[in-house]
């Protein structure tokens, strides 16, 4: 091992014109050897968290390591290999929508993303009644959100910004109408006034600052990048001045922090290069900076990005585990959003080398899930990363990217 952290990455990197056993040259397309290799894998998978379902009585109804979570896995197999799964997920998100308890307002550990994802399902399903029903439960956690005086922070796992992926997500899936375009306003609004004023309270040389559990946190899940690529995600529902003025900056103030290695920093002062894992580093920031050269098509936060690759390829092989959120296929998917930003197939060959690491689930870590099942933790998420590469052009971060 190169460090306790990581497994030395045992692969060799792309070789332009040099053919590969994962993907064709010409067009991208995975070849039928790996496809095969990716669907027994997800096979396997498959039939262990099945057996684990059977035997586990989960009261953990969230996205991130409950019930929810494999819900939104099974939405992405019905997409992909087998529309039986839109049942399935059906019948699990309905037992959890009668247990919910209208207390967290977030997608991955709220109300919202189960009310969200149960909104999806009726409407595909054509009960809209039942559709309709979640998408008023989910409004009238409104006032919650926009109240600036609460302790309600504005991260992804718990906060505003995970309760503006709720709206977004029903947005892209069911339509402009579904969402009254006032409410993001609103909610957008509320994120940008409290990184504003916490910025101004303590006298910060930028224009937007956040803070959770008493840190200030940089990376995808509890941090800055985070709250900022959902702006970004949000940008039709935000001013020119606003997003010039504030995000822009702010953007350029976190990229100040890099390391020249290309990781970040898991928080402000602290200056230890060693998390590399969605989270917290580059594997959660590279969406950030993707998305800022896609806004402002400035050069500089493509090659923050491409930085951000090349730090994940060599030190992403994480003996932590494979989930998304600290593991090798959260870390996988930074090879497919460069991979949708440029093209570039080198970073399709350096996906589908984490995804056959994955391959060999449970053979490489030292740590065991404490929620094995789930999406963001456990197997769930293996599988929704081992799906994805199948059809790489269309792959998504479930629950963080639209």
């Amino acid at each position: 091992m190169a460090d306790k952290r990581e497994f030395k990455n045992p692969y060799d990197d792309f070789v332009p014109n040099k053919e590969n056993s994962g993907f064709n040259l010409e067009d991208g397309k995975i070849l039928q050897d790996f496809q095969e290799k990716l669907l027994s894998a997800i096979n396997k998978l498959l039939t262990e968290l099945h057996a684990g379902l059977h035997e586990s009585d989960s009261h953990d109804y969230s996205v991130y390591t409950g019930t929810s979570g494999i819900a939104l896995l099974y939405i992405l197999m019905s997409q992909r290999l087998d529309n039986s799964y839109e049942e399935r997920a059906l019948k699990m998100t309905e037992r959890v929508l009668s247990k919910l308890k209208n207390h967290r307002v977030s997608f991955l550990n709220g109300d919202a993303g189960p009310l969200a994802i149960g909104a999806l399902l009726y409407h595909r399903q054509g009960v809209e009644p039942m559709c309709q029903e979640c998408i008023d439960r989910l409004k009238k956690m409104l006032p919650q959100v926009l109240n600036l005086s609460s302790d309600l922070p504005d991260e992804i796992l718990y906060g505003r910004t995970g309760y503006l992926f709720a709206l977004l997500y029903l947005h892209k899936h069911l339509g402009q109408d579904i969402i009254d375009s006032k409410i993001i306003q609103q909610v957008v609004s509320a994120v940008l006034s409290s990184g504003k004023k916490l910025a101004q309270q303590e006298g910060r040389n930028v224009p937007l600052m956040y803070m959770w559990h008493g840190k200030y946190y940089l990376g995808a899940a509890h941090g800055i990048s985070g709250i900022l690529y959902m702006l970004l995600q949000a940008k039709d529902y935000m001013s020119e001045s606003d997003l010039n003025n504030l995000v822009r900056p702010t953007i350029d103030y976190l990229q100040g922090l890099c390391f020249p290695s290309g990781n970040f920093p898991s928080s402000l002062g602290n200056n230890t290069d060693r998390l590399v894992q969605w989270c917290h580093g580059a594997p959660g920031i590279v969406f950030l900076f993707a998305q800022a050269y896609k806004v402002f098509g400035d050069d500089q936060y493509l090659q923050t990005a491409l930085k951000c690759g090349d730090v994940v390829w060599r030190r992403g092989m994480l003996s932590k585990g494979y989930s998304i959120c600290h593991g090798v296929a959260g870390n996988g998917y930074t090879f497919l959003v460069l991979y949708h930003l440029t093209g570039d197939l080198k970073h399709l060959h350096r996906a589908c080398k984490f995804a056959e690491w994955c391959m060999s689930y449970g053979k490489q870590q030292y740590h065991t899930p404490d929620r094995p099942l789930s999406l963001f933790e456990g197997i769930s998420g293996v599988i929704h990363f081992l799906v994805d590469v199948q059809e790489p052009k269309l792959a998504n971060f479930p629950a963080f990217t639209l």
